[in-house]
């Protein structure tokens, strides 16, 4: 039975209820607990809406200032350090990685250019060697691990989603160009300077404001088997060495860590605020952050192809840009071939559409089986792009 519709909280234009409605919809109909929602149009917040519970026995109400683990939307604002990087001059991203980062270097590696990190091309999708939890939260040891391991395809060849690996590639080189870990750089330049309420790790002076995640319903044991059966040994690497699911992710140990391709801790808000930097072409609040140029290098097209890890879920192609998805003829993320963003495991996600001037932010705790295009987050991308197509 569809649950009831909980008290919907914060405001919406009148142009964007067709978003409201849906947000509505997603409790009522597709199985939300909490959520929020924020869409920002030419610099200007015209949905903030936030309802639902923080957590799974439904005793703390999600407020406007809750925070959730978002997952792999916090891979955008990775990308966006890098970019930063490029755009003062700091990095080139078609000089070798090993120009940063000697190490880098081995098992063949010596050429392969930073692009290749960012748009998942490099063929590190994971470690060849097991990995565990408790490895992954040691920022030194993954990195040494992934600068001595040999790719799994050649790099340049076709993207892989490098699901986890990828914010240990991009922040290590953020880290030998700064000497700051990905989540201190951002909050240096970006977050702070702009009030923006997101941090790669959670602080833990701010552990009483977080939802708790709710992981998705399991499948059968041969349904996994079925899909396992169709993994390539660089999407087992990447998606399973080492599993990570809610569970870890509701621990101190998680939100203490550094990782920065999956815990990013923020609200609707603050991740509408962070893509729509790439939204305003590299403008935010009255401050450029980007030269236009540069924000618009995000979007650069690496090439369409089956995803080597995601093949088993996805049935068309996607093109990964450096460092966003592009949303391409299928449309994830609205009906412009060009607007860009990032999804996370489970149905979060950030949008940027800098022809129509707006980005959004999708945050929710009761995850989807989904990596990317959960039906939630979809039905809130064409409501969003219903409201902007109808007559004023």
């Amino acid at each position: 039975m569809p649950e009831r519709a909980p008290h919907i909280e914060g405001h919406c234009d009148d142009r964007f209820r067709a978003v409201r409605a849906a947000f509505e919809e997603n409790f009522g109909e597709r199985g939300e607990l909490g959520a929020a929602v924020t869409v920002i149009l030419d610099g200007e917040s015209v949905v903030d809406l936030w309802g639902g519970w923080a957590d799974e026995a439904r005793t703390r109400p999600w407020e406007r200032e809750t925070l959730v683990n978002v997952w792999s939307t916090t891979k955008g604002p990775t990308a966006l350090c890098a970019h930063l990087l490029a755009d003062r001059g700091l990095l080139d991203l078609d000089a070798p990685v090993a120009t940063y980062w000697p190490e880098f270097a081995a098992a063949g590696k010596e050429t392969l250019p930073v692009r290749h990190l960012l748009s998942h091309r490099a063929g590190l999708s994971g470690l060849r060697e097991p990995h565990s939890l408790g490895e992954l939260y040691d920022w030194e040891l993954t990195c040494a691990r992934l600068a001595a391991t040999e790719p799994w395809w050649e790099p340049g060849t076709r993207s892989g989603y490098h699901a986890m690996t990828y914010g240990f590639l991009v922040g290590e080189v953020i880290r030998r160009i700064t000497g700051q870990l990905p989540g201190e750089f951002l909050h240096q330049e970006v977050t702070g300077p702009l009030g923006i309420d997101f941090t790669i790790g959670l602080p833990e002076k701010e552990a009483g404001r977080v939802a708790e995640l709710v992981h998705p319903p399991a499948a059968s044991g041969s349904e996994q088997a079925a899909v396992f059966a169709q993994l390539q040994p660089a999407a087992l690497a990447a998606l399973v060495n080492p599993v990570v699911g809610a569970a870890d992710a509701n621990t101190p140990a998680w939100r203490a860590a550094q990782i920065p391709a999956a815990n990013g801790h923020g609200t609707a808000r603050a991740v509408a605020a962070l893509y729509g930097i790439f939204a305003g072409r590299g403008e935010f609040a009255g401050r450029r952050l980007l030269s236009p140029e540069a924000a618009e290098r995000v979007r650069e097209g690496q090439g369409s192809c089956r995803d080597l890890v995601l093949a088993a879920g996805f049935e068309h192609e996607t093109e990964v840009g450096l460092g966003l998805w592009l949303s391409g003829e299928n449309g994830s993320y609205g009906p412009n071939p060009r607007a860009f963003g990032h999804d996370g495991f489970g149905g979060s996600c950030g949008l940027a559409d800098p022809e129509a001037g707006i980005s959004l932010g999708y945050v929710m705790n009761r995850m989807g089986p989904n990596i990317a295009d959960d039906p939630r987050k979809m039905a809130l991308v064409d409501a969003l792009y219903e409201a902007i197509r109808a007559p004023l």
